[in-house]
């Protein structure tokens, strides 16, 4: 067993999965980390086909959602043991070379010898690359930002970012009850995370444009929806945190 778990939720994602995982099950990623699919009860062939490559497959009889999903891989991360975590999505927009470029954040020490608990791959730091994104989609992405800033008085440009790693501290706490949003886990976690003391990070990223498939995020009445439902998510963490409900 490596040290690193690379989790990835999938809901119906067949037209992306082989391409993904040939990229992925390669031994430079394969030498430093194992992969886990969490299968979100698909209704086409996603489990199938990640099953045709040496991956871990675990299936949802029902449709949990994608915080559900990635929460079940943390809680495999920390039954199996592993160290760090590094999350990616099953449409292949977050490219394979982003894995071992987090994996060295979460090793590095900063200036001061700390290590970071959360690394976030970002879209908008010098030297990422990526594609272009809807008016809608960069309004929401300043909004959460600012809210971000606002609370806890950090700087997070990309906060819808679901590239992301994790230490065993960090993966640890999302995988208790509670602790971990299990529809939109966005901007949301990003703030409990600060006003808890976790070190949250952001790094560049190489990001491709979807090919094939449908985001859970695509249509006007889904982005609207998530707009409306992350602001109150947002006060209901900052509540629960301030009141020392959730620590």
């Amino acid at each position: 067993m490596n040290k690193v778990l690379i989790i990835v939720p999938a809901f119906n994602e067949e037209e992306n999965m082989a391409a993904l995982f040939q990229n992925l099950c390669t031994p430079e990623i394969r030498s430093f980390a194992d992969i886990l699919v969490i299968n979100d009860a698909s209704s086409d062939q996603t489990g199938d086909i990640a099953k045709n490559f040496d991956v871990t497959v675990v299936t949802h009889v029902f449709n949990l959602g994608y915080g559900s999903a990635l929460q079940v891989g943390y809680k495999y991360a920390v039954r199996r043991g592993y160290d760090y975590v590094i999350q990616i999505d099953a449409d292949g927009q977050h490219c394979i070379s982003n894995i071992p470029h987090i994996y060295e954040c979460l090793t590095k020490p900063d200036a001061e010898g700390k290590l970071p608990d959360i690394v976030i791959g970002s879209r908008f730091l010098k030297g990422s690359q990526s594609f272009r994104i809807s008016g809608i989609k960069r309004i929401s992405l300043w909004m959460y930002s600012w809210l971000i800033k606002r609370i806890t008085g950090k700087t997070i440009t990309d906060p819808t970012s679901g590239l992301q790693g994790l230490n065993r501290k960090a993966f640890t706490y999302y995988s208790n009850f509670g602790n971990f949003d299990y529809f939109y886990p966005d901007a949301n976690m990003i703030i409990q995370m600060l006003l808890l003391g976790y070190r949250v990070v952001e790094t560049k990223a190489v990001m491709h444009e979807r090919t094939a498939g449908i985001s859970m995020h695509s249509g006007l009445l889904k982005q609207i929806t998530y707009m409306l439902i992350m602001p109150l998510s947002i006060l209901t963490v900052v509540v629960r945190i301030r009141r020392g409900i959730q620590k």
